[in-house]
Order: structure tokens, then sequence, then C-alpha cells
């Protein structure tokens, strides 16, 4: 059976892991940033290197194509995620799955395979969403969810914009997003979480995507002196966003289902020890697999805030930042995937993403599924984010038996 080159494969992960680091080394590579262009040349460099046809969409997405006389014109199969990370990130999450992508077309050359239709690999553009909002931006204009000139003048938190950060590093594409059009696509990601490990499975077969509700929270109260206003007639915004905190917390817990619930960011004005906070904006990201439980924490939010309001005499006003509903995988691909790792005498577990992906945008658009290797503590978004290289090549395998099927 044909096998992925290990060495070069690790040797890649590795490479792009060193690409973006401070001098403290921590690794950065916001989307659209210095650090980033460097990580995509490097990228762009391997993809010429390997005889592919390179396109850059006019968000900044990068495709790598193998195509032949004999199959231009057939939907490709397509493999993807991205490159862009967190702020002091681990070298894995994304990447990965780009450099498996490229890994499983150069070896399925070299082996003289013939696809009966192209295969390509995608690097998407802004996934984490950490620069410039909504997250996995790229993907959700390639599968037409947002149009490219709203994401274009997307303004950044640095206040730039995105459209002129990638025309500086050299990554506003000339071709149209949604240039490709699926056949299947395929993503190969660490699960970011810690079942595989835990239950001691090498392969997870993603079967669906939790919805994601990201929200801002903005309490405005009145500021005033620490030591000499009664609690009783204080306006305290920080007081109220504790209390919706503690509220998502208690209510989370409480619950039988898988719903979870996050306040990421916060900030209070004037943001001084001896001084009432006047106002208090935090984020609110709430995620759960069933889209009528999401809906359910949502109006549950939505309810206590106005109760709040009133009670801790503050105004509240609520921005939705991103709304993405669950997704269901492709059963088919899902099966196919189980069967794949059994045939290498792998355990499989069929499983649900607690993280957002490109994958949860191109199931728009083709039939689509992901496939998980095991993340050492469950702990992703994190220098110590960590993958043995058996699993790592594990999974890349996984990927080329399915690739393999899906092409033909």
């Amino acid at each position: 059976m044909t096998a992925i080159d290990a060495k070069r494969l690790l040797g890649r992960i590795r490479e792009l892991g060193a690409v973006g680091r401070d001098g403290e080394g921590r690794l950065t590579r916001l989307a659209a940033s210095d650090t980033d262009k460097q990580g995509r040349d490097l990228f762009v460099g391997w993809l010429r290197q390997a005889g592919l046809d390179v396109a850059i969409d006019r968000v900044g997405n990068i495709f790598g194509i193998w195509q032949s006389p004999e199959n231009t014109g057939q939907a490709p199969l397509l493999i993807g995620s991205h490159i862009d990370t967190v702020i002091d990130a681990g070298i894995y999450d994304g990447c990965y799955g780009v450099l498996a992508g490229l890994e499983v077309i150069e070896t399925l050359r070299a082996s003289g395979f013939s696809p009966s239709r192209p295969i390509a690999v995608a690097a998407f553009t802004n996934e984490e969403g950490v620069h410039y909002t909504p997250d996995m931006m790229g993907s959700l204009v390639h599968a037409g969810g947002v149009g490219a000139e709203t994401v274009l003048a997307a303004v950044g938190t640095d206040g730039s914009v995105l459209g002129q950060e990638l025309a500086r590093i050299g990554y506003a594409g000339d071709r149209e997003p949604g240039l490709l059009k699926p056949h299947a696509y395929l993503e190969l990601h660490i699960e970011q979480g810690p079942v595989l490990e835990r239950e001691g499975v090498p392969i997870g077969a993603v079967e669906n995507l939790q919805g994601i509700s990201w929200q801002r929270v903005t309490i405005d109260g009145v500021a005033n002196h620490a030591g000499t206003t009664p609690m009783s007639m204080r306006s305290d915004a920080g007081h109220a966003a504790a209390r919706v905190i503690t509220f998502l917390l208690d209510r989370t817990k409480a619950s039988n289902a898988p719903t979870v619930a996050t306040v990421g960011t916060i900030r209070f004005e004037p943001n001084a020890i001896n001084v009432i906070p006047s106002r208090a904006v935090f984020t609110v990201d709430l995620r759960d697999p069933d889209e009528q439980r999401l809906q359910a924490e949502e109006t549950a939010l939505a309810a206590y805030i106005e109760q709040l309001a009133a009670a801790e005499n503050v105004t509240i006003s609520v921005e939705q930042l991103a709304r993405f509903e669950p997704v269901i995988f492709d059963l088919r691909i899902v099966e196919r995937i189980e069967a794949a790792a059994r045939a290498c005498g792998l355990g499989v577990k069929r499983m649900t993403s607690g993280a957002g992906h490109d994958a949860q945008m191109m199931a728009r658009i083709a039939p689509a599924a992901m496939i998980f290797v095991p993340s050492a503590g469950g702990i992703s978004h994190n220098p110590r984010e960590h993958t043995e290289d058996t699993e790592l090549v594990a999974g890349a395998n996984i990927l080329l038996d399915v690739a393999a099927q899906l092409a033909n």
C-alpha cells in the first residue's frame, strides 16, 4: 500500500512552525500580517516545487491544483485548512491539514496514480478570526456565504483593512472567489480536545460540527467613586458583567446537554482600581451541535440580560458578531474514513467537532468530512499543542487512502 513520505511531511510542519516567531520564541501568524506573508511564501514555494498550478483569489485563498488534460473540466477533490494562527500558537492547528493535503498529492503523483478528477489543496485566509472577523472567512467567501467586497473591507483589531493588507503582502490575488467547485472536500486536523487521547483511539471520523454564536455585549452604567458610593446606589457595569458570566457558567454546568459557553474577552471603562466601571464590553461564545438547543441558549441569554438591566440599573446592548448553524457531514465520506482506518488496523471513533473549521463552510457546497488525530492533553491554541509523529503520519495516510478513493 502506498504511504506518505513521513520525513517530508514532519519536516515541513516544523519548518512552517518556525515562521513567525518573535524574540521570545512565540509563534504568531495573524491573517494578512508580515509573518503570514512569510508562511504563505514558504507554502507557495512548496506548491511550485511540487509542479502544481497555483491560484490565488481576491481574498487571499491559496490553491495548489494537480490536473491533467484527461481530467480537466471535472470537479476537483479539494483538501484544505489554514496556515494563519492565533497569538502564541502551536504548530499543528490548520497547518497539519494543509501540509498533509500537499503531501497526499505529491505521494499520489509519485506513485503513478491517475485520478479521474483534479485534486487540489487549499490554504484558506483568516480561519482563526483573531485579526479580522468573522472566522473561517476565506472558506466562507469561497462557499458564497459572504461577498468578497464585504470581507475585503473588514477592519482588524489593529485598525488595518484586510483588502489593503492583502495587497501590501502580495496576496490580493486576481482570481474570483469560488474558482473551484469541489466534487468533495476533506480536512485533516488535530482534535484540539481530549477525547481521542483519553479513549486511546488514534483516528476520529468527524460526523458533525457544533453551531457557533458569537456576540459582543456592552453594558453601560455610571462611573463613580469606589469608596463613597453605597452599594445600593450604584450602576455598576462591572458587576452586571460578572453576573452574566456566572449565569452562563451556572446554566451550562446544570445542563445535561453538550452546550458550552465562554467569555473570552472583557474590558472595563475607565478601568481604574478606585472607580466603579461605567462600561463593560465582553464577548460571548456559545456552541452546541443541535440548532434548537443553540437557539434556546441564545434566547435564555437575551431574557436574562433584559432582566439584569432593570435589576442593576444599567443599559445593555448586544451585537451579533458571527452565527453559524451546526453542520452534518457527508455520511458516505465518514464511512470511508472509518473503513480506511480499520483497513490499517487503527481504532476509529465517530465524533463531533467542538471547534469551527473551514469544512463547515465547504459543506455548504460539496459533500465534506473531517479526520481527527489526537491532541496531547486536549491542548490547542497554545505553544504546548502536540500530537505524536506516529499519529500525524497515521492521519495523513488515512487522508491519502480516502482521497485516492474520492478522486476516482
